[in-house]
């Protein structure tokens, strides 16, 4: 064998290792700032913007190795660009009403940006896709199992050790419950939708409808109203895909089981507790009441209408907002407390629509993908994304999911997983049958042909 051969065979071999490295080291970072508090914090943040721009390099070291640049395209890419391409008129223009916050953020949309162009051109194949299933499966399993212990024997600290500096409601590795189940809801589509497939043995599938059970158990557990009415929203939207199909007496069972292990949990750990701990999910658990949010929706308006076109900053919502408030408090409103009014204020009416135009997008292009998604893993892995991308949509009307690093990569990833190409399929080798008559064809000698003779 060649040196020349030898190298290229070495090549391919170092670029299949990167590629791995990619994949998980993405889908790592996404698993660590759940655990990391929701990424909150200076040293966490640094953590998933370093990491990201760390994998970013490597994927350009990547496509040194291999010789070529290969960019693969997103339909999700434009509308992003778009929007970066605001963020930086804010700095250029000056119209934010503070450049440093506007920096910080942008920075932040940077990792989740590089994140997304990374997952769009590493994970690629439908056996990669199925082992992330797993992954995520066991994952959500085991936070949802820790929630459950932290609920029954919390001493008020995160991880029983580590006091949060400003309180809160404390459930899973979150300060704010709500923020645990915003991540649950993300989550849980991934083994509800593998159980209600033809793609794994009868026994995962009943160990993935028990896990997801248990993680909308936790959901309810939480406390969370936005929580609660975003899974069920996600549930209405899968059974009324599963009505359209006209699924058969099977899987109405293992809706039923299913339906059962969450009540039997909610019952069995929440019990008479439940609806108090729901209707106390207000002042107090360290909350902004429901008339002090309809205070801080009003007062985002007027600041809206203030600067309607670009906003004022992407990041300063807490520090404009003292201008505008119109209520006395003891909390610091750092955030809006709605996903949708604080774009409008940051990002005005052109960030608003190119969100819109983003979410649009993603729907357009997912819902064509979901056709077979009971027997491919392209489908089922997209139907699974949209669902979690709908709850978490739904909740960011009340809350601010999308403003904690954790719960915004893992949303803008899911949203480029759902819009990208179907997963590749493994290439079956198919044996070459040759007819009768083919073989004796083969067998047959063959017919004479004449050449001028060659004198030597």
């Amino acid at each position: 064998m060649s040196a020349t051969r030898i190298t290229a065979i070495d090549r391919r071999e170092r670029s299949a290792q990167a590629d791995t490295v990619l994949l998980y080291g993405i889908f790592g970072l996404l698993l660590f700032g759940p655990v990391a508090f929701g990424a909150v914090e200076p040293w966490s943040i640094f953590v998933m913007e370093a990491g990201a721009a760390i994998l970013f390099l490597l994927w350009i070291g990547k496509q040194v190795l291999d010789g070529e640049i290969k960019v693969r395209w997103n339909p999700l890419f434009l509308p992003m660009g778009i929007f970066g391409l605001l963020i930086v008129s804010q700095l250029v223009f000056r119209v934010t009403a503070y450049p440093h916050d506007t920096v910080s953020v942008a920075l932040l949309y940077f990792a989740y940006a590089m994140l997304c162009f990374l997952a769009t051109h590493t994970l690629l194949r439908g056996v990669q896709a199925r082992s992330l299933t797993l992954i995520f499966s066991v994952y959500g399993a085991a936070l949802a199992g820790f929630a459950l212990l932290q609920g029954i024997s919390s001493n008020g600290k995160l991880y029983w050790i580590r006091q949060p500096r400003m309180g809160g409601w404390i459930y899973g590795p979150y300060v704010n419950h709500n923020h645990y189940a915003g991540l649950m809801e993300m989550l849980v589509p991934v083994p509800l939708i593998l159980s209600l497939t033809r793609l794994a043995p009868a026994k995962v599938r009943t160990a993935a409808a028990a896990t997801a059970a248990v993680m909308v158990g936790t959901i309810f557990l939480s406390g969370s109203r936005g929580g609660m009415l975003a899974i069920v929203v996600e549930l209405v939207i899968l059974a009324a895909l599963l009505v359209k199909q006209k699924r058969g007496l099977r899987t109405a069972i293992g809706i039923g089981v299913f339906l059962a292990i969450v009540i039997g949990l909610l019952v069995w750990v929440g019990g008479p507790e439940l609806s108090k701990r729901i209707a106390t999910a207000g002042p107090g658990h360290s909350e902004l009441s429901g008339d002090i949010r309809s205070y801080i929706n009003r007062d985002g308006l007027r600041m809206f209408l203030k600067k309607p076109v670009l906003g004022w900053g992407l990041g300063t919502f807490p520090i404009v907002y003292p201008q505008f408030r119109t209520f006395y408090t003891n909390f610091f409103v750092n955030e809006a407390h709605n996903d949708y009014l604080q774009l409008l204020v940051e990002m005005g009416l052109l960030g608003f629509a190119t969100m819109v135009w983003f979410v649009v997008t993603l729907y357009s292009r997912g819902i064509k993908k979901i056709g077979n998604w009971t027997g491919e893993i392209s489908g089922a892995m997209t139907l699974a994304c949209l669902l979690g991308i709908s709850g978490i949509l739904v909740h960011s009307a009340v809350d601010f999911n999308l403003q904690i690093p954790a719960n915004a990569a893992l949303f803008y990833v899911l949203c480029t997983v759902a819009a990208s190409e179907p997963f590749t399929k493994p290439v079956r080798k198919r044996r070459a049958v040759r007819s009768k008559a083919s073989e004796e064809e083969t067998l047959a000698p063959p017919e004479s042909v004449h050449q001028p003779a060659t004198n030597f």
